[in-house]
């Protein structure tokens, strides 16, 4: 009887030892899941900020609005991480930032350029 009861005692314990090992795993999967979801969802909306046309007919409203991309950026370079795609979202970012009307006015081809390469290695940091 005693050697019935501690078989079905390590039988529970075992049960229990494996169900609490399937739940950690799943939790953890589940937060990876989470995790991969939120970053393709600012991925997404850093791309659709970053790729807004803006209009050189007006150079300060332009620059106006590059800085207001570039602090909406930087809010979700942070949702991001220290992820690549975070690195990438902070560095596109900094230049929407520091964008002046001059950028706009003598150099928009340049301007353009680096914005399109930046864009560019956020699609592919973000894998879209």
């Amino acid at each position: 009887m005693r050697t019935t009861k501690r078989l079905a005692t390590a039988v529970i314990a075992g049960g229990l030892a494996l169900a609490l090992t399937a739940c950690g795993v799943a939790s953890e999967t589940a937060d990876r899941v989470g995790t991969a979801a939120t970053t393709v969802g600012v991925c997404t909306e850093a791309v659709r900020i970053a790729t807004a046309t803006p209009d050189l007919g007006d150079p300060q409203a332009a620059a106006d609005r590059a800085h207001a991309a570039g602090r909406e950026l930087t809010d979700l370079a942070a949702k991001a991480g220290g992820t690549t795609a975070g690195e990438a979202i902070g560095t596109l970012a900094d230049t929407l930032r520091r964008t002046t009307v001059d950028d706009l006015v003598t150099g928009p081809a340049n301007w353009a350029q680096r914005k399109a390469e930046q864009v560019s290695a956020l699609t592919k940091a973000c894998g879209l």
